[in-house]
């Protein structure tokens, strides 16, 4: 199952960059057994048109048929074990591409926001959208490491 991030603002090098390189650099190598991946990035450009501009280049970044989660503050708070389980159970069911949805500064579109894999929250904090890349990035590395079973995530 390939996996998109499709986001509202680009990134340019820095160290969020490259932290986000590394993960999905990891996700990929350990995904591939597990058939995960590849980790891809979509950027969609925040500079005008508002919230309709972003949910539309959004909605164009996500693959046809694609399980989509919305990432919002008011959305499940999951363990890192149950994203994996989730990501396993779309993958078993057969789902060929995943992609999560991070907005703008004003968050997603209501629509955007009932995605058909529902929403995921990473805490009760609001965070910086660079910041929420490079953790939403480990978390997929992690759940991929939980999969096969390998050290990195530790309970």
């Amino acid at each position: 199952m390939r996996v998109h991030i499709c986001a509202v603002g680009r990134i340019r090098n820095g160290p969020e960059a490259a932290l986000i390189d590394d993960y999905r650099t990891r996700f990929d190598r350990t995904g591939r057994a597990l058939s995960l991946g590849p980790l891809a990035l979509h950027e969609i450009d925040d500079r005008k048109g508002g919230w309709e501009a972003e949910a539309s280049g959004l909605e164009r970044a996500v693959p046809k048929g694609a399980v989509t989660v919305a990432l919002d503050e008011r959305g499940d708070r999951l363990t890192s074990p149950e994203l994996a389980d989730r990501i396993a159970r779309w993958r078993d069911e057969g789902a060929g591409d995943l992609a999560f949805l991070i907005g703008g500064a004003d968050g997603l579109a209501p629509h955007l926001r009932r995605g058909t894999g529902g929403a995921l929250s990473l805490g009760r904090m609001v965070w910086p959208h660079k910041l929420a890349r490079v953790m939403l990035c480990e978390q997929l590395y992690r759940a991929a490491s939980i999969l096969g079973g390998l050290p990195y995530h530790r309970d």
